[in-house]
């Protein structure tokens, strides 16, 4: 039974569980993972304890960029199925009380995109506006490397875009294609989808004036080309606030997550006046913070601070474009890192294989897929390691796909697998099924308030409370065993071997270990 806050929307106590669609599992043989694997799987992610799964891209592209190229906004790639498949999964999953999150890509298409086809037939195509275009480039720079600006043979205009030439940016300053995008949004939700998570959200308004981007003083050799520039005037504009806003509006009451790479303060701004933005501006934070008891500490109060009245806080610990928790912080760290994401206050997302402990994949030069790592060569951008296939079991290719896989599997996969880590009762796996079991059924977990304590230089700590229940969560960061101040009854360890005990006055906590305690009242 999922216990919920009283009158709270589902999204504040539940856990989203990322799917990378490619890579979770493929039923017709090719390789490439599709919505039918997702539905087979379905039990699995019910069994783990999530409550919602949010899907990247699987709409038609040419797959420049892997489905952030979207050729057609309102269908399925057959790479993946059909509408057909998809309404099938929605169902499915429904059925089992998971809700669904689409990735809703509106700051650019592909231009293989029949919008962009007819803007680029001539410079008075009624579409032409529908993107962004210049005599005359500016010094601005795309993502995946090189300059953001394309010239156009046939009408001799550049166009803009922020990530790769084949994914020209819209204009959303233009009415018509905002409809066009508001009426996405609808078809969608038409069909029983209950969230989109919104791609590079603040990238989506522009500066009218196309001003120079000012040099970056800190860049230094060895460092992404493209922090070259401050990239104040191409992303995060105030307009960007009211297109957020007509989307809440669209699709309420469903769920609006924002990404949104900025420092807390300017990313805070992305819940809206009065709350009426994304309810979810995606916090990242953890992904860079120096993985200490003191940097994460301070990222939690100065979070909790800046947050508006009545927003509701999120975290996250992995996604497709960041090297693996593992890999991060180590094996025996990502078992504090999965007390901490599950503990926190707030909505946690939770990346797919993150849950067996998958580390990043090498990836052969001859089988590289990302145009990141292709176009930028040798600063470890690729984001191939972190997308690699999903181990079921023992069996050929791990259990994802009868065909060849579309990239490498981990080399442990005949060991490291849903089969084989289901079989064992003290596995990361078996850690995150207990947190997720203890989170639903402590209130002080899943929607109680949050106070950082002082737990010493090695243990991070805080306390969770809900009405009379009052629950200290404790993070050994240290290679060596570490005590702190603490009595009650020990509900959860990362290590999964003492549950039940009773603590106190104080309690020693193991070399890399983390602790849930509920304390008397």
């Amino acid at each position: 039974m999922r216990t919920r806050v009283p009158h709270s929307p589902w999204w504040q106590t539940a856990v989203i569980y990322q799917i990378y669609p490619r890579s979770f599992q493929d039923t017709d043989g090719d390789g490439v993972g599709d919505l039918r694997g997702i539905t087979q799987r379905l039990d699995y992610l019910a069994d783990l304890g999530v409550d919602a799964i949010w899907i990247s891209p699987f709409y038609p592209s040419p797959m420049a960029d892997f489905g952030y190229d979207v050729s057609n906004y309102v269908d399925v790639d057959p790479r993946f199925g059909t509408l057909k498949d998809f309404d099938a999964l929605v169902a499915a999953a429904h059925t089992r009380n998971l809700k669904v999150i689409l990735d809703f890509v509106p700051n650019h298409t592909s231009d293989q995109h029949p919008w962009f086809k007819e803007a680029r037939a001539s410079r008075t195509n009624s579409k032409r506006d529908w993107y962004i275009w210049r005599d005359q480039p500016n010094n601005w720079l795309a993502n995946f490397g090189g300059g953001a600006w394309e010239l156009d043979p046939q009408t001799e205009q550049y166009y803009y875009h922020a990530y790769l030439a084949a994914q020209p940016d819209l204009n959303w300053r233009n009415p018509e294609l905002r409809t066009g995008m508001m009426d996405v949004l609808r078809f969608w939700r038409a069909r029983g989808v209950d969230g989109f998570r919104v791609d590079v959200m603040w990238h989506l308004i522009k500066d009218a004036a196309f001003r120079d981007e000012p040099p970056n003083l800190a860049w230094r050799d060895g460092m992404d080309p493209y922090e070259r520039l401050q990239h104040i005037y191409s992303t995060d504009q105030p307009e960007v606030h009211a297109i957020v806003a007509e989307m809440r509006r669209v699709i309420a009451p469903a769920l609006l997550i924002g990404e949104i790479y900025l420092p807390l303060e300017k990313m805070v701004a992305y819940y809206g006046k009065n709350l009426d933005g994304a309810q979810l501006p995606f916090n990242f934070n953890l992904l860079s913070t120096p993985w200490t008891p003191a940097a994460i500490a301070d990222l939690i109060r100065r979070y909790e601070a800046l947050l508006p009245p009545g927003a509701w806080p999120n975290w996250v610990l992995g996604n497709h474009d960041r090297a693996r928790l593992a890999t991060r912080v180590g094996p025996e760290q990502a078992r504090i890192g999965a007390m901490l994401l599950l503990t926190l206050r707030g909505t946690p997302t939770l990346y797919y294989g993150d849950e067996l402990g998958l580390e990043n994949v090498a990836i052969p030069p001859d089988r590289v897929q990302d145009p990141w790592e292709k176009n930028v060569p040798g600063l470890g951008l690729g984001r191939d390691p972190v997308r690699t296939p999903m181990p079921w079991d023992s069996g050929p290719n791990a259990g994802f796909s009868l065909g060849v896989p579309w990239l490498p599997l981990n080399p442990d996969h005949a060991t490291r697998n849903v089969a084989m880590l289901s079989r064992e009762p003290r596995t990361l796996l078996a850690l995150y099924r207990a947190l997720l079991a203890l989170r639903r059924a402590l209130p002080a977990l899943n929607g109680g308030d949050i106070r950082v304590i002082d737990g010493g230089p090695d243990i991070l700590a805080y306390e969770r409370i809900a009405g009379h229940q009052r629950v200290i969560v404790a993070l050994n960061f240290a290679g060596a065993p570490a005590s702190l101040p603490l009595s009650g009854m020990l509900r959860l360890s990362t290590w999964l071997d003492r549950a039940g005990e009773a603590v106190g006055p104080s309690l020693t906590l193991h070399a890399h270990e983390g602790v849930v305690v509920e304390v008397a009242s």
